[in-house]
């Protein structure tokens, strides 16, 4: 079970060392990449590197061009996330890119967040889940990582998007009305459903609804949120044939057409993969 916290002082943490890229954007990473980190690990912490030393290059295996690697220790001021105690002080392996001038980045006294799991073994040992699941800590990105990690523990969480079930048109009464329903597949069971209303003389909308009520109550997500990473990370680029079966040519293409109305309202995955 995951354990949530928040502000507290230097606590234990356990994990394994691998590379990581420290990110230096000052608009700091996209949400869909920290909602990805945030559902993939099981520690988020917020550290201080004590020490760096470089790793030479021949014993850097699999290091990008431009890239430098070091094993650090870093000083864990908070634990965002964490599934058991770490340690006040935690060791691991990360990669960064060389600074403009073509030189290593001093890492020393660098605050970070950083995205991690544990060392089987190895409590004072932490392991980065990706080569860029480390970022320098801003303020702005502390309290985004901080509400990430709060949406994906919600007991209500929107659930992982496995697929998609059946999907219908049934035209309404007057000429250009009807609505398309699609049923999605997800991890846990739990249903999630698309509406996509046409009305004549109105622009298209469409909703999801999380549960066994499907209406247009709940609109569509807005971005940055749990429920649009699901949906925009999670569905596939064009509606699948098999789930158009039970439909007829005309109902089939407008169900299509509605999909990717769908798709291109929710806009593009950009998790860092």
């Amino acid at each position: 079970m995951s354990l949530f916290l928040i502000g507290c002082g230097p606590v234990v943490a356990r994990q394994n060392g691998t590379p990581d890229v420290i990110a230096t954007e000052s608009s700091g990473p996209p949400y869909a990449q920290l909602a990805r980190l945030a559902l993939d690990g099981e520690i988020v912490l917020d550290a201080t590197i004590r020490s760096a030393a470089r790793i030479p290059p021949a014993e850097a295996t699999g290091l990008a061009p431009g890239h430098v690697r070091f094993y650090v220790t870093a000083d864990v001021s908070a634990l965002i996330r964490a599934s058991g105690p770490l340690p006040a002080r935690v060791g691991y392996l990360v990669d960064v890119p060389f600074d403009p001038r073509g030189r290593a980045p001093n890492l020393k006294r660098q605050r970070v967040i950083a995205f991690a799991r544990a060392v089987a073994g190895r409590p004072d040992q932490v392991q980065l889940l990706t080569p860029d699941a480390q970022f320098a800590w801003t303020p702005a990105l502390d309290q985004r990582v901080r509400g990430v990690v709060r949406d994906v523990l919600a007991p209500d969480a929107p659930p992982a998007v496995t697929g998609i079930g059946n999907a219908f048109h049934v035209p309404g009464t007057l000429p250009g009305e009807g609505e398309t329903q699609i049923f999605l597949k997800t991890a846990n069971g739990n249903p999630v459903s698309l509406l996509i209303l046409r009305r004549p003389g109105e622009e298209k909308r469409w909703a999801l609804s999380l549960g066994d009520i499907i209406d247009e109550a709940g609109g569509a997500p807005q971005r940055d949120t749990l429920a649009w990473y699901r949906l925009a990370c999670g569905l596939p680029d064009t509606l699948p044939e098999a789930s158009l079966q039970s439909q007829d040519d005309d109902n089939a293409t407008i169900a299509r057409e509605d999909y990717a109305f769908v798709r291109q309202q929710l806009g593009r995955c950009d998790d860092g993969r």
